[in-house]
C-alpha cells in the first residue's frame, strides 16, 4: 500500500463515482480502478459497492475512509512543517475538529479557505471538544469546531448552528416501523447505545442529560469509542443511538427525527479571546458564504441558526 492507492480511495469515498474520481486525479478510469482492487486486494476486505448508484462504502470502507482522511492530513502536516521550516514562508493554523464535522460542512469550508488563501498551510486535528479548549489555551491549535458548550472565559465561542438529532434505528424493530418524529419518552426501557466513550464530558453526556431532564430511563447504556461502532451495534439490534442529523451514515438504518425542540447538537467554532487573528474573521465569512450556498446537508428540517441570522440566511428558510 501506497499513499496513491489511499488518495485513489479517498477520491472514490469523496465523488461516489469512479468515473469522476479518475479524472479527478488525472488518471484513466481502468488503471484506476486496478488500483482500488489492488488495495482491496492488500487489505483483504471490500471497502466499496460497486453494484449501487453512487458507489458506496461498505463498513469496512468507512472505516478506512475515516482512517485515510487521518493519514493524509498527518502527511499534509509533515509536508508543510518541513516547508516552513526550510523556506520560512509559509504561515500555517491548525484547526482542531470533532469527528462528527466531517460529515457536515467541515470539509466544504477547508476547501474554500484553501482556495480563497492558497499560501496558508491549514492542518487539521481530531480532537474532542473538551481537549480542544486545552490546546487552544496551550496554543497548540488556533481554533477549533465541537459541539460542547464550556464556561471557560478564556475562549471565545460561536454557534455557528444548531443540528437536530435523529434516533437510529435498526429495521424491523419495533420503533422502526413508524419513519415520522419520535418523542423522547418513547426511549424509555430502550437499550442506549452513546459515544464517545471518553474523554468525557462529550456528546455522550449532552444525550444522556437529555434523557435525564424528562426522567427517562433507558434499559440499559452502552458506552462505545465512537460513531461508526455505535452505529454498528444498532445494525446489529444492539439498541438504538442518537446522533446528528449530518451523521445518517448507513443506509441499512432506518433514522427519525427526534421531536424536542431541546433534541440538537451545536457547532462550535472557538477560538481563544482577544486573539485578532485575520483567519478567524476569515473563516467566519466563508462560513457565512458556504451556508448561503445551501449544500444537501443544510437542511432547514435538520438544522436552526443562531437569534439574529448572523450568517445571512434571513429569509432563506
Amino acid at each position: 500500500m501506497d499513499l496513491r492507492h489511499i488518495r485513489y480511495f479517498v477520491a472514490v469515498a469523496t465523488t461516489r463515482n469512479f468515473t469522476r474520481a479518475a479524472e479527478q486525479m488525472h488518471i484513466a478510469q481502468p488503471p484506476f480502478s486496478r488500483q482500488i482492487q489492488q488495495l482491496e486486494d492488500e487489505l483483504g476486505v471490500q471497502l466499496i459497492q460497486r453494484n449501487s448508484r453512487p458507489v458506496r462504502l461498505t463498513e469496512a470502507g468507512r472505516l478506512f475512509y475515516e482512517q485515510s482522511l487521518q493519514v493524509l492530513q498527518r502527511v499534509d502536516q509533515m509536508k508543510s512543517a518541513a516547508r516552513q521550516v526550510g523556506l520560512n514562508q509559509r504561515q500555517s493554523i491548525s484547526i482542531a475538529y470533532v469527528a462528527s464535522t466531517l460529515y457536515g460542512g467541515l470539509p466544504m469550508l477547508v476547501r474554500m479557505f484553501r482556495k480563497r488563501y492558497p499560501d496558508t498551510d491549514v492542518h487539521l486535528v481530531d480532537m474532542g471538544s473538551i481537549q480542544q479548549i486545552q490546546e487552544l489555551r496551550s496554543g497548540r491549535i488556533d481554533l477549533g469546531f465541537g459541539r460542547i458548550r464550556t464556561n471557560d472565559t478564556s475562549v471565545a465561542r460561536t454557534v455557528l448552528r444548531e443540528e437536530k438529532l435523529v434516533l437510529a434505528i435498526a429495521p424491523g424493530t419495533p420503533l422502526a416501523a413508524d419513519t415520522g418524529r419520535i418523542r423522547l419518552p418513547e426511549l424509555a426501557g430502550q437499550r442506549l447505545i452513546v459515544y464517545p466513550k471518553d474523554p468525557r464530558p462529550s456528546f455522550a453526556d449532552h444525550v444522556l442529560g437529555l434523557l435525564h431532564d424528562q426522567g427517562i430511563q433507558p434499559a440499559e447504556v452502552h458506552e462505545v469509542r465512537e460513531l461508526q461502532a455505535g452505529l454498528g451495534l444498532v445494525a446489529a439490534e444492539m439498541g438504538v443511538c442518537i446522533v446528528p442529523a449530518a451523521a445518517r451514515l448507513r443506509s441499512d438504518l432506518v433514522y427519525r427525527l427526534i421531536d424536542d425542540e431541546r433534541a440538537t447538537s451545536p457547532i462550535i467554532l472557538s477560538h481563544r479571546v482577544n486573539d485578532d487573528s485575520w483567519y478567524i474573521a476569515a473563516i467566519k465569512e466563508l462560513t457565512a458564504e458556504m451556508y448561503a450556498q445551501n449544500p444537501p446537508w443544510l437542511d432547514f428540517e435538520t438544522n436552526a441558526f443562531p437569534a439574529g441570522e448572523m450568517y445571512g440566511l434571513v429569509g432563506k428558510r
